[in-house]
């Protein structure tokens, strides 16, 4: 176990982890979802939190095992410590998916287990943005203060019941802000952009997302406002970079296209909420989902990819299999969009649900089929 290559390096078996944790949640939540599958607890609950802190949580921290060390030079994180944290999500993962569907009290210790390693995950890279002494820890401090929200997200889904104001707080002040804190400092770098930086910008989308949560959760859907706002501001300082686009290099134009989601998902987000607070349309989530899947999806796949490939020592190349993961990336979005637009129709979606979790469902059988012998056993590709 000490020598395994699949432990070597602290993102090989988070990935491994979190893609598997992908293809079983949503696979689950699609029987259950149509009565197949009996559930003993809420399957909206199972949904949110499933994808938020078993999912995108291990990837994301492995990323940032991974990556945070170099970014504020420091030591890289010890194996026993990774590995300690990586044992604490598989048995949550374990005992959250048998307690979905035999025990409430399993599934609660599942959360309370995912709970203790975000928290262990946090301090890991908390202490290693205090031991650093770099000058510059600007970005550090705000993918630092994303993991922070992510406490109170976690705690409130372990305290209380599936709620606003835990989906709220994980997904625009956790998630988006620590990986969007990632993507505008490391795809600049990627792509050869050279511009001066604004110190402020994401200190103002954090400003503007707080105030996005605050307004739904004093009444939901009227954030719409907000969200235009900040589908404007991102916008336009994303023109700013002139990122490369289109780009001749796919492992770089995944990368733009995630950044690109950011300002058309809140855009969407302003439409959607509008229509449901101003004319009783049901858009089933597409906030959420069109930030959810067309940003962190896509820059989880391209982030993901990206490091699997550069820390095996495999050629930083994306051949005719991994394009097609990257294009149907893109189709899985596309897909649930369609169904959110088809529900605000009154039409029946089901069908078009059906295909979204299908293609969901290809996406990481296809990419686990390409890279887990990658992750696991540092296999050389052609």
């Amino acid at each position: 176990m000490k020598n395994s290559y699949f432990l070597s390096q602290p993102h090989q078996p988070f990935f491994v982890l979190s893609f598997i944790n992908a293809i079983i949640f949503m696979l689950m939540f699609m029987l259950s979802y149509k009565g197949v599958l009996p559930f003993s607890v809420d399957i909206v609950n199972f949904h949110a939190f499933g994808l938020i802190y078993l999912f995108l949580t291990p990837a994301f921290f492995a990323f940032l095992f991974t990556t945070f060390p170099r970014f504020l030079s420091t030591p890289v994180v010890l194996k026993s410590l990774y590995i300690k944290i990586f044992i604490l999500f598989v048995l949550a993962s374990i005992s959250f998916l048998i307690g979905a569907i035999f025990s409430d009290l399993l599934y609660k210790i599942g959360m309370i287990l995912a709970g203790l390693g975000f928290l262990y995950s946090y301090k890991t890279i908390f202490d290693i943005y205090k031991k650093s002494t770099v000058v510059n820890k600007h970005d550090a401090f705000w993918i630092l203060a994303g993991a922070s929200f992510g406490i109170l997200g976690i705690i409130s889904f372990i305290v209380t019941p599936f709620t606003n104001f835990s989906v709220q707080v994980s997904v625009y002040l956790y998630l988006f802000v620590l990986a969007f804190s990632v993507a505008q400092r490391m795809i600049p770098f990627f792509s050869q952009c050279r511009f001066n930086k604004d110190k402020n910008f994401v200190k103002y989308v954090v400003i503007f997302l707080a105030l996005h949560v605050v307004c739904e959760l004093i009444y939901t859907n009227s954030s719409f406002a907000v969200d235009l706002i900040l589908a404007g501001y991102i916008a336009k300082e994303l023109k700013r970079w002139k990122l490369p686009f289109p780009n001749q290099n796919p492992m770089l134009s995944i990368l733009h296209i995630a950044l690109f989601w950011v300002p058309l998902a809140f855009f969407l987000s302003a439409i959607s909420n509008g229509m449901e607070l101003f004319y009783d349309k049901s858009f089933l989530a597409l906030d959420i989902h069109s930030l959810m899947l067309g940003f962190l999806l896509t820059v989880l796949i391209g982030f993901g990819t990206r490091v699997t490939l550069g820390h095996s020592g495999n050629m930083m190349f994306a051949n005719k299999l991994t394009k097609f993961i990257f294009i149907w990336t893109q189709i899985v979005v596309l897909v649930r969009v369609l169904v959110s637009v088809v529900a605000s129709l009154g039409m029946n979606f089901m069908i078009l649900f059906d295909i979204s979790i299908t293609f969901w469902l290809v996406l990481f059988i296809v990419w686990s089929w390409k890279f887990l012998k990658v992750l696991t056993h540092g296999k050389k590709l052609n």
